[in-house]
């Protein structure tokens, strides 16, 4: 078969109205090598690189609830700062990918999201820059 893996996908495809940044970017953790008293943040299998991850509501009136996407490096990504007023930030996420997967706790299907940056939408197609010297354990 030809396609494998995470598939590639425009950002205006999977959130044609938009999306806003809900939380903090957070490490992901490695259960397999995490204990209760020494976390361990996981790494990609194919780069070695640091997992992030960071909530996100779609801004389709019809969209329920919330996915999260991950992003990888060594320094924990910054999100676009809130503007206007609003408790959420927009943001745009580049080299975004979509894994469809079997949920085993509900036999749905589900979708796994991967970006390599995100930025403000309203930025000049600059990536949001990683928080200098800023990386977990």
């Amino acid at each position: 078969m030809a396609l494998q893996g995470p598939i590639p996908v425009d950002f205006g495809f999977v959130f044609p109205h938009g999306a806003f940044i809900r939380g903090e970017v957070e490490p992901v953790r490695d259960f397999d090598k995490s204990t209760k008293d020494n976390p361990v943040q996981a790494r990609d299998k194919e780069t070695g690189e640091r997992v992030w991850q960071v909530e996100i509501i779609d801004a389709d009136p019809a969209a329920k609830g919330s996915v999260k996407v991950k992003l990888f490096g060594e320094h924990q990504p910054v999100p676009p700062a809130p503007s206007g007023g609003f408790p959420f930030a927009a943001v745009e996420f580049e080299g975004l990918t979509v894994t469809p997967y079997v949920d085993s706790k509900t036999d749905r299907l589900a979708y796994s999201f991967r970006a390599k940056a995100m930025r403000d939408p309203k930025g000049a197609g600059k990536p949001a820059a990683p928080a200098a010297g800023k990386a977990a354990a």
